[in-house]
């Protein structure tokens, strides 16, 4: 009877495991609607019955790339979208926000400004008609921006204190220069107490248009009636005059040789450092190889970087490598750090692990396990309708269709050993490293000079 009961539980595990498998490798991308309207605004429609609520995601060309000389412009433009509108001050606003509990967020990234919200199915005409506001009619209040200024101001004069909050922007700037993917979308404590309320509503009036914009909409309605209510609020969007261009566009200068940019923080007990290159583009048709090999290189725990640098040798408590990939290019890093006094060896070990990742490529054990952990990870991106309102305007801005859902699993099972050494000598760097290390200049600049050519400035200061 045991034998019988232990043969019945393990042939229900094993169906589990089966079922769990098959739903992973079918995982299709939900149906939805896709139109225009006669402003240009670009609409998705996603029903998702299950939960009685709707999210909704933004995406228009606002970001950081159109800020020219003025650092942080799109940053703060996006924050002050909720300062109230030509119908609601900003008390008013955040109280019926709160009231409904309804969630409105409003952000900038390099390359586009957001927006997100999240609400009950049943306040849809609300809040759509708040989201409506802050597009078109913001007022940009001077007192209001006068203090979010101010807490921007204060936020990049704490971030100095952190290596880890800044290295990133640097990061940017020191690999891609005069590029306008080198734009710190902060900005600097300079260039942010330069900017006046005139600037963003200038930046808002050229780059915040229906014609070249996109909203999704996922969540618990019906689609005819949706489209009906989302055509008769945002239609009055009035379309931009300004054909706003893809700055983006220009080619990236790929560094000649290796640099070293070496950020002196005088207190600091810890060099925190980036090892990196140009990267890949977001619509990259390999970028599902190139998600596999990375997770096995730098992308999770039990990474080839996190275990020599971390688990065999001890020099960090975590060591790891992204592709951070944009509509027109991207970059690679490689990202830690450690005591002061290890910066060489921690360095030296990252150079080799990725010199090993080149000569030696991978196993077809350690490949297996990385395409069975990037497959695991793939169906939870896009559970909520607020991942899928994300994922749609991520289609829309970056050029790509529900082939890269519904063909995922696929593509990483179609990964083997040939295809990811190819991957490897493709994408992942082997020279011409870029190096930006936030640090003690006095202990560690002599033991940096071997990596490059060494360019200074203090974390005080910020470029630019």
């Amino acid at each position: 009877m045991n034998y019988k009961k232990i043969l019945s539980l393990l042939l229900v595990l094993l169906g589990i495991f089966i079922a769990e498998t098959s739903i992973a490798q079918e995982y299709k991308l939900p149906p939805y609607q896709k139109f225009v309207l006669k402003n240009g605004l670009t609409v998705y429609l996603m029903e998702q019955p299950e939960v009685p609520t709707i999210s909704v995601s933004v995406i228009m060309p606002a970001g950081a790339i159109y800020d020219g000389q003025k650092a942080g412009l799109a940053s703060l433009t996006a924050t002050a979208l909720k300062h109230g509108t030509k119908n609601y001050t900003k008390t008013k606003l955040d109280e019926e926000l709160d009231f409904i509990g309804a969630g409105v967020g409003s952000f900038a990234t390099k390359e586009y400004a957001g927006l997100s919200a999240s609400f009950a199915a049943r306040d849809q005409q609300k809040v759509l008609g708040i989201i409506n506001e802050l597009l078109t009619v913001p007022t940009f209040d001077t007192a209001e921006f006068t203090k979010e200024k101010r807490r921007t101001i204060d936020r990049l004069e704490q971030a100095k204190e952190s290596p880890r909050n800044i290295i990133g922007g640097e990061f940017d700037q020191f690999l891609f220069g005069n590029h306008v993917y080198g734009n710190i979308v902060t900005g600097t404590t300079e260039s942010v107490s330069a900017l006046t309320a005139n600037d963003i509503r200038q930046f808002y009036t050229e780059n915040y248009i229906p014609n070249g914009s996109a909203i999704a909409i996922a969540g618990d309605f019906k689609t005819a009636d949706m489209k009906a209510r989302v055509t008769k609020i945002f239609s009055g969007w009035k379309k931009g005059s300004k054909k706003t261009s893809d700055l983006s566009a220009k080619p990236i200068e790929k560094p000649a040789a290796n640099r070293v940019l070496l950020i002196n923080k005088d207190d600091a007990k810890e060099t925190t450092f980036y090892i990196g290159a140009p990267g890949v583009s977001r619509n990259n048709p390999d970028f599902v190889a190139i998600e596999v090999i990375n997770t096995l290189f730098g992308g999770r725990f039990t990474s080839m970087l996190n275990d020599e640098l971390r688990v065999n040798t001890g020099l960090t408590y975590g060591a790891s490598s992204r592709f951070s990939p944009l509509k027109n290019g991207g970059s690679f890093a490689i990202t830690t750090f450690t005591a002061t006094q290890n910066t060489e060896a921690a360095i030296d070990k990252s150079l080799e692990v990725l010199k090993k990742l080149h000569e030696q490529g991978v196993d077809e054990k350690s490949l297996t396990s990385a395409k069975n952990y990037v497959k695991g990870q793939f169906p939870p991106r896009y559970e909520t309708s607020g991942q899928l309102a994300a994922l749609l305007t991520q289609m829309y801005w970056y050029g790509f269709d529900e082939s890269f859902i519904n063909n995922f699993q696929a593509k990483v099972d179609g990964l083997n050993l040939s295809r990811a050494k190819e991957i490897i000598g493709t994408y992942f760097p082997k020279d011409k490293l870029q190096f930006v290390l936030v640090g003690k200049s006095a202990d560690i600049k002599k033991i940096v000079q071997k990596y490059g050519s060494i360019t200074e400035m203090e974390i005080s200061s910020r470029l630019r």
